[in-house]
C-alpha cells in the first residue's frame, strides 16, 4: 500500500490517529493510497483531515478521529480522557464536512479541473462504541466507524463513498495520482507516539532508545530482561544504528518464526541493512558447511566446523558488530565460533538481549543466575520494565520473571481461565477460537499456544516440511495461529489462548508456563487442569490465576 509520508511520526496525543492508519493499513486493498495529516489552506480558513482515504475505482473518505470516549448530550457532543477529563467539543462530522469539502476546493483549484469523484466526510471513535441504531440530524451511522467497525473498516468505508459521497463517479487512477503528487508536499507530520491500550505499550517500547543512547560507548554489553520488556525492538534498534555507521552487522536468533520476523522488519529499512539476519544455523549452512544429524551435531560439531571456517574468512566477511537477539538460547559454543566471525574476536562490538529465566533449552543449566562463558564477559544491563502485557496479563507471570519485573501498561482486560482436563485442552482451546471470533475478534489478533503436542496444523507442516511456509502465513497476519510456546518465543499476538496440554519434561515446565504466559498484549487465555497448573507454577500462579475470570465457553 501507498502510505503519504511512508511511515507517520505520530505526535504525542495521537495513539488513536497510530491505531486507526494501523488498521486501515493492514485492512485496505494495496491499491489504496492512505495519507495522513492533510493540511488544507483555502482562502483564510486552515483545515485538516487526520486520516484520508483515496480508493481508485471507488472514491475518496476524509476521516476524523477522536480518542478516548465521545458522545452527544441534548445536541453537544463531548470527549474525555486523558489530562483534559470530559469536556465539550466541537461536532466531529462537522468538522470532517468542513475539511471535506475545502479540500474539494483546494485539490480543484491545484489541479485546475473539479473534483467529481465520491468524496464522503466521516469520523471514527476507536475507543467508543455506537450503537448500531444510533443516528441524529446530519449524521447517519454510516458516516461513523467505532471500536467494533475497526475489527474490518474496509467495508464500512467504501459503503460510506459509495451510499453516502458526495459526487457523481468512481475516482480514476489517473487523477488519483495526480492527487496523490500534491499531498506528498502538504503533509506536515511530528513527533513520537503515546498511547492507549496497546498503542501505548508500543511508545512505553520504543522509549527504550534512551538506554541504548545512554549505553552507546560500551562495546560489548548484555542487556537481560523478563519477558515483554522491548528486548527485540531493542535489538533492532541497536543493528539499525550499527548499519547507519556504515559497520557489517550480523543479526542472530535461534528460532526459526523469529528469524522470520526479524528479517521482514530489516527488509523494511530504508538505509543501510545488516549482512546477516536470521537464525544462526542459516548462517552457518550459508558458509557451505552440510547439515548433520542429532542435538550433539548442531550444538557442537557445527559450532567447531564454523570456528575453523572463520578462520578462512576474509576480512571484509568478518563482522564488525554481532546482535543476538534471545541469547539465552544460544549454546556456549555458538558464542565462540560466532566471535570468530568478528574482525577481533576479543574487541569487535557485541550485543546479546536474553532472559535467563526463559531458559528453555537448558543452555546455561536452567540457572537463573548461570550465565557463563563469553556472555557472561559482557557489561550487564537490566532491563526491568514489563512493556508488552497489560498488567493484568503481567501479574499472571511475575513470578517467574524475578523479584525486579515491573509491569508498565495499563490495566486491560481480564484475564481468562477455562478449567478442563489435560487431555480435554486442546478440543477446548479450538473451541475458545471461535468463540472469541464470535465475539467480535478478529481471527488474525489470535494465537492458540501448546504447552506440549504440536496442533495438527503445525504437525501438518512439520511433517511436510514447509515450515517456511507456515511461519511466512503468520508474518502475513491473515488469520489465527496454532503453534507452539517453544517457537513462539520473541513473538507476540493480540490475544493469546494458552493451551496446556501437558509437558514433554517437567523439570522444564515452569519456562514453558513463563513463555506462553507472556506473549499476549491485551487479552490472555489459560485452558487447562487448574491442579496441574497450580504443580508447576505454585502457590503465586495459584493465587494470580484465582484472580482471573473462570469462562464458562457458550453452548454449541
Amino acid at each position: 500500500m501507498r502510505c503519504i509520508p511512508e511511515q507517520p511520526a505520530f505526535s504525542d496525543g495521537q495513539a488513536a490517529e497510530r491505531a486507526v492508519w494501523l488498521k486501515l493499513r493492514a485492512s485496505l486493498p494495496d491499491d489504496v493510497v492512505l495519507a495522513h495529516s492533510v493540511q488544507v489552506r483555502h482562502g483564510r480558513a486552515e483545515h485538516e483531515i487526520d486520516i484520508l482515504v483515496l480508493w481508485p475505482g471507488v472514491g475518496l473518505a476524509a476521516i476524523e478521529i477522536k480518542g478516548g470516549l465521545v458522545g452527544v448530550e441534548r445536541g453537544q457532543w463531548w470527549q474525555s480522557g486523558g489530562k483534559n477529563g470530559k469536556h465539550n467539543i466541537q461536532s466531529p462530522i462537522a468538522q470532517s464536512q468542513s475539511s471535506a469539502h475545502a479540500f474539494r476546493k483546494w485539490i480543484s483549484d491545484e489541479l485546475g479541473s473539479p473534483l467529481t469523484s465520491r468524496l464522503v466526510y466521516m469520523a471514527c471513535f476507536p475507543y467508543t462504541a455506537v450503537a448500531e441504531a444510533w443516528s441524529m440530524a446530519g449524521c447517519p451511522r454510516e458516516l461513523i466507524l467505532d471500536q467494533q467497525d475497526l475489527l474490518s473498516p474496509a467495508e464500512k468505508i467504501r459503503h460510506a463513498i459509495e451510499v453516502e459521497g458526495a459526487g457523481a463517479v468512481s475516482l480514476a487512477s489517473t487523477y488519483l495520482e495526480r492527487i496523490a503528487r500534491r499531498l506528498e508536499g502538504t503533509l506536515e507530520p511530528a513527533g513520537t507516539p503515546e498511547g492507549e491500550g496497546e498503542d501505548f505499550q508500543n511508545l512505553l517500547t520504543e522509549r527504550q532508545s534512551t538506554l541504548l543512547q545512554a549505553t552507546r560507548d560500551l562495546p560489548r554489553i548484555r542487556f537481560t530482561g523478563g519477558a515483554g520488556s522491548g528486548k527485540t525492538w531493542l535489538a533492532l534498534a541497536k543493528a539499525q544504528a550499527l548499519c547507519s555507521q556504515r559497520k557489517r552487522v550480523g543479526v542472530f536468533c535461534y528460532n526459526k518464526g523469529l528469524g522470520r520476523y526479524l528479517q521482514n522488519e530489516v527488509e523494511s529499512w530504508r538505509s543501510a541493512k545488516p549482512a546477516f539476519t536470521g537464525e544462526f544455523h542459516e548462517y552457518v549452512r550459508s558458509l557451505g558447511i552440510p547439515d548433520g544429524s542429532g542435538q550433539a551435531y548442531f550444538d557442537e560439531d557445527m559450532p567447531r566446523m564454523l570456528k575453523k571456517r572463520a578462520a578462512l574468512l576474509s576480512p571484509d566477511q568478518k563482522f564488525d558488530a554481532i546482535v543476538i537477539d534471545e541469547a539465552q538460547d544460544f549454546a556456549p559454543l555458538w558464542w565462540e565460533a560466532l566471535l570468530a566471525c568478528t574482525k577481533e574476536p576479543d574487541r569487535s562490538e557485541v550485543y546479546a538481549f536474553m532472559d535467563d529465566r526463559q531458559d528453555v533449552y537448558r543452555r546455561w543449566g536452567g540457572s537463573h543466575d548461570g550465565v557463563h562463558g563469553p556472555a557472561a564477559e559482557l557489561t550487564p544491563i537490566h532491563v526491568d520494565d514489563n512493556l508488552r502485557n497489560t498488567r493484568r496479563i503481567a501479574e499472571t507471570f511475575k513470578g517467574f520473571a524475578g523479584e525486579h519485573f515491573t509491569p508498565r501498561a495499563g490495566t486491560g482486560l481480564p484475564v481468562r481461565r477455562v478449567e478442563c482436563s489435560t487431555e480435554d485442552a486442546l478440543g477446548v482451546a479450538e473451541d475458545c477460537v471461535d468463540a472469541l471470533i464470535a465475539e467480535g475478534w478478529a481471527n488474525n489478533q489470535i494465537a492458540l499456544l501448546t504447552t506440549r503436542h504440536r496442533h495438527s496444523i503445525h504437525q501438518d507442516h512439520f511433517d511436510s516440511g514447509t515450515l517456511e511456509e507456515y511461519w511466512r502465513e503468520f508474518h502475513a497476519n491473515e488469520g489465527e495461529f496454532y503453534g507452539h510456546v517453544l517457537g513462539f518465543k520473541g513473538l507476540e499476538r493480540s490475544v493469546v489462548i494458552l493451551c496446556v496440554d501437558g509437558f514433554k519434561e517437567m523439570d522444564r515446565a515452569q519456562e514453558h508456563l513463563y513463555v506462553g504466559l507472556s506473549r499476549a498484549r491485551s487479552l490472555l487465555v489459560v485452558v487447562g487442569d487448574p491442579a496441574l497448573l497450580a504443580e508447576i507454577g505454585g502457590r503465586r500462579l495459584e493465587r494470580a490465576l484465582s484472580q482471573t475470570v473462570k469462562w464458562e465457553l457458550p453452548s454449541p
